[in-house]
């Protein structure tokens, strides 16, 4: 039973009224009144909960769902009179609360019903059709203070009143289904369907109707569980469930599963038991049975990592052998590198394992357990049972009833070694033996493949990873977070790819695509692709002619391979950007108030499937604290669920999110990724740059006078801009030289471009020469040119050339010290 602490007191009104509007919304209404009765025993640290409801006459208060503990312990009954002088039925005449605490409830008429009168009782009427009563019990002894009875009425006015007696009847006056019963509680006569009497090996005819003659067909061991059930003062009201097994005339007792409601009886009607009887070998079959070995075999063929075939030796072994812990290990040079624990918590193992524990598991030495090293010396599997041998604590605490230890033989070495451990005495018999003997070869094996298989996976994801940028860029106004989570499927390398890529005036690029296939054909095209995008990106291209530029190239490789990708150009000084998307999912977009919207952008078709292909660009309008999302059909489709299901889920999940932490943001998205496909995941908040850039340009007019109107120009907008005068010669000097050098090598346009921002100028002139200046090695005394660009790089912070549109921009970058 699981109650509200003290310290939590205060603030349990508003979490009760929360539980219960999230059960209100819940896909279950047949569990919902049990739910509802569950949250007294959690916020209003009650032990017992139950709804009262009249009944088809109205002179009854009938128990219609109740939870917490056993109610015969209180001895609560399942009706009480409408008209008598129970605190149940004062609650529901009066329509007010009835609260008695231990020396109230010692001196009323019901307490002489119940064992021990140390415990508060609390009753509330319940509104709706009819009406109803809740009632709840507690023992602790301060009672149901303030707090908890303002949860008991939360709860109260959250329940509905269901008729029980009539529901009772109706369900029971249901034609019987094969495989279901009805018992009546009060006379042991049962209702049983044909295939029921199947598994218990009768025929129609020979059933007499009493539960006594199917209780005689089942196994002696098993009979206490099932009289627990089939008697009434051992069950509360709702669902129960239990496995047991039934003789059979030749071979080992079968497993079947009885899942059944007790219902409350009515004025004239007795509670009944209804539910269902299974056949239950397929999930629990004897471990004699050689099919256990088969499964087994089958579940390792499909194991890819050694945390899988872990997994599949514990599920296979522990429960059949009834071992209260299992532990899985590879053998490497002298120590037990833990693979699997069952039960996984620390205090379930011995005190050397607590010692060694590191992160998740221990690592434990084998030098600390000579005789487990002795055991995996001789490969063959050892067997304690319970008081023999003289075993290290290490060992002998891990079974003190019985140890086995099974070295796990593969490739003429041990390659590791699984150890099951019993606390009562338990008995080997020959064919648990065959079982553990046969299943340590299986499972040796299916370790050394997964060893490889991990070994290799981790290989690919390193070659991946290489093929993915190593960090994002520092972006002005905005913050970038990726990640990339490798197929678990294969070892096929993956094509999903995502690049930030910085561009000239605050603008970044952001991509995201996908190669098609998994394999080193896709993954080296997806890093030809990458590298071609970038490429033409810096060229200064806009973005439709950078994805048809990596469209053409493509169709140039004749490769068999096609790509998708987006493009999102975003200029950091506006707050817009333009998209470009070739087949690929659209972006997501969640804005500051937390709404989501997946974008409306055009597409084109995928990379590489038409040469003559349109790629028209759409625009996205962002404010600051917008998020943009880019992903990969990975994350967002599935076999059993459509892309277009998948990116609703995506954007729910993104809008539910907290867009200040960025990286929780990607691995909460990434929580649920399946894992037969890799995933690229790109997140991108804009905030906007807190210091806008000044800005202007002037087109150089091929004249003898060109340069003295460029400094002329240069020296107006720096006065303007409030350029401290000592910083302007430098800056004239440099536009000189700049401009003359495009004026005497290239022809065409020529266009000088100022920015400023913050107390850092940025001298750019642009011409549509390809040629990038060179700077000369060595000067003779009498040469006459040359010295232009050493100039620059002397008077410059930094400086450079960029491609631009089949010309280029030859900058320089100034302190201006203001």
């Amino acid at each position: 039973m699981v109650s509200e602490g003290g310290a939590g007191r205060g603030s349990r009104t508003p979490r009760t009224e929360g539980a219960l509007k999230a059960i209100a919304s819940g896909p279950d209404p047949g569990e919902r009144l049990r739910r509802v009765l569950e949250q007294a025993l959690v916020f209003a640290g009650a032990s017992f909960a139950a709804l009262y409801t009249p009944g088809e006459n109205r002179e009854l208060l009938c128990l219609v769902e109740s939870a917490g503990v056993p109610r015969t312990l209180y001895g609560v009954r399942d009706s009480y009179p409408a008209a008598g002088g129970s605190p149940v039925a004062d609650a529901h005449r009066g329509g007010t609360p009835v609260w008695l605490g231990p020396e109230e409830f010692a001196g009323s008429a019901e307490s002489r019903r119940v064992p021990s009168s140390g415990f508060s009782l609390a009753t509330l009427p319940v509104r709706g059709d009819g009406g109803g009563c809740l009632l709840a019990l507690t023992e602790r002894p301060e009672g149901f203070d303030s707090d908890d009875r303002a949860c008991l009425e939360l709860i109260a006015e959250a329940l509905t009143c269901p008729v029980p007696a009539a529901a009772a009847k109706d369900e029971g006056a249901r034609e019987l289904q094969p495989g279901a019963f009805t018992l009546a509680m009060d006379t042991g006569r049962v209702e049983v369907g044909d295939d029921i009497l199947r598994l218990f090996g009768l025929a129609p005819g020979e059933f007499d109707g009493k539960v006594e003659t199917l209780l005689g067909l089942t196994v002696p061991e098993d009979l206490p569980s099932l009289m627990s059930v089939t008697e009434a003062d051992h069950m509360s009201i709702g669902d129960r469930e239990l496995e047991f097994r039934v003789l059979r005339p030749t071979g080992p007792p079968k497993w079947l599963r009885l899942s059944g409601r007790l219902l409350p009886g009515g004025e004239g009607h007795p509670a009944r038991l209804m539910g269902t009887v299974v056949d239950a070998s397929t999930l629990r079959p004897d471990v004699t049975d050689v099919a256990r070995v088969q499964r087994l075999a089958a579940a390792l063929a499909t194991a890819g990592t050694v945390r899988d075939v872990s997994q599949a030796v514990v599920a296979a072994l522990r429960r059949p052998l009834r071992a209260d812990r299992i532990a899985l290990a590879e053998v490497e040079n002298d120590r037990l590198v833990v693979t699997v624990l069952d039960p996984p918590e620390p205090e379930s193992w011995p005190e050397l394992w607590r010692l060694e524990w590191r992160t998740e598991w221990p690592d434990a030495p084998v030098r600390a357990m000579p005789t487990l090293a002795a055991a995996l010396r001789e490969g063959r599997a050892r067997i304690w049972p319970a008081g023999t041998g003289d075993l290290e604590p290490a060992l002998a605490d891990v079974g003190p009833g019985g140890l086995a230890v099974l070295p796990l033989p593969a490739a003429g070495r041990i390659a590791g070694a699984c150890l099951i451990g019993w606390d009562t005495p338990h008995d080997f018999g020959p064919d648990e033996r065959a079982l553990l003997t046969a299943s340590a070869g299986l499972a040796g094996q299916a370790l050394m493949r997964a060893h490889a298989f991990d070994a290799e996976h981790e290989l690919v994801g390193m070659l991946q990873r290489q093929l993915l940028p190593r960090r994002l860029p520092k972006l002005p106004g905005a913050v970038a977070v990726a990640r990339y989570l490798p197929s678990t499927a294969g070892l096929e390398l993956g094509g999903d790819w995502y690049d930030v890529i910085p561009l000239p005036d605050h603008h970044v690029a952001l991509v995201i695509g996908d190669v098609q296939g998994h394999s080193a054909a896709a993954a080296t095209l997806m890093g030809q692709m990458r590298t071609a995008l970038r490429a033409y990106a810096v060229e200064g291209h806009p973005p439709d002619v950078v994805v048809s530029h990596a469209n053409r190239l493509l169709m140039d490789m004749e490769s068999d391979l096609f790509a998708t990708c987006v493009y999102v150009d975003l200029d950091m000084e506006e707050g817009s950007a333009w998209c470009v998307r070739a087949g690929h999912p659209p972006p997501v977009l969640r804005h500051p108030d937390g709404t989501t919207e997946i974008a409306e952008v055009e597409g084109g078709p995928p990379l590489g499937v038409l040469t003559q292909a349109d790629f028209p660009m759409s625009p996205l309008g962002l404010g600051p604290g917008t998020l943009i999302a880019l992903t990969t059909d990975g994350l967002v489709e599935s076999a059993d669920a459509d892309i277009d299901e998948g990116l609703d889920r995506f954007a729910h999940a993104l809008g539910a999110a907290d867009p200040a932490h960025l990286g929780l943001v990607a691995d909460a998205l990434l929580g649920d990724a399946r894992r037969s496909d890799d995933v690229a995941l790109l997140l991108v908040r804009y905030d906007g740059m807190a210091l806008r850039p000044l800005r202007e340009s002037w087109s150089v007019w091929r004249l003898p006078e060109a340069v003295r109107h460029a400094r002329r120009f240069t020296r107006r907008t720096l006065r303007v801009w409030g350029a401290p005068e000592g910083a302007v010669d430098g800056a004239l000097l440099i536009v000189s030289e700049l401009v003359t050098n495009a004026l005497v090598h290239t022809d065409g346009k020529v266009r000088l471009d100022l920015t400023l921002i913050g107390d850092r100028l940025r001298v750019a002139v642009a011409d549509a020469s390809p040629r990038t200046p060179v700077k000369p090695t060595s000067i003779g005394w009498e040469a006459t040119g040359g010295r232009g660009i050493l100039l620059v790089e002397a008077m410059s912070a930094t400086w450079g050339t960029l491609p631009v549109s089949g010309g280029k921009q030859v900058w320089s970058e100034i302190p201006l010290g203001r």
